[in-house]
């Protein structure tokens, strides 16, 4: 009876690590997936109509706000989207380098699965960043360099 409680013991414990480990994992998916959909933010804040009127489309860009009114608030509150961004990237940096050395399942198919995840991670993280970089530039700094 005792051998079979500590083996219960035992297997609800592996069960919590896994399951804790399969958190971290997610968490590592889903922060930078949300810090791109943030940066993707800024782009459709900013960048869109800056290129629009670039290249010559501004028709166009005053289609697209007649049929999306929720970009003229978003270039409205562009600090605040910026912000919320950075502060999302941030976020998902910290913990993409707080979780570099965290340990992978020992099945190999799992550790293998768990570095693949790692390294897209990295790069979702990286594309963030350059959207993010791309978006600031036209909504801050070009407008400076052009006015």
């Amino acid at each position: 009876m005792a051998t079979v409680t500590v083996t219960a013991m035992k297997a609800t414990t592996c069960m919590r690590a896994a399951m804790s480990n399969d958190t971290a994992q997610g968490a590592s998916v889903w922060l930078p997936a949300l810090s791109l959909f943030t940066s993707a933010g800024t782009l459709i804040c900013c960048a869109l109509p800056a290129l629009l009127v670039t290249i010559g489309a501004g028709a166009v860009l005053a289609g697209v706000v007649s049929n999306v009114p929720q970009l003229v608030w978003l270039s409205q509150y562009k600090a605040w989207v910026f912000g919320f961004a950075a502060l999302m990237l941030v976020f998902a940096g910290v913990m993409q380098w707080r979780g570099r050395h965290a340990p992978c399942p020992a099945d190999p198919a799992k550790a293998k699965a768990c570095a693949r995840l790692r390294r897209v991670s990295v790069v979702i993280y990286g594309v963030s960043v350059v959207i993010y970089l791309i978006g600031f530039f036209f909504a801050f700094i070009a407008v400076r360099l052009i006015g």
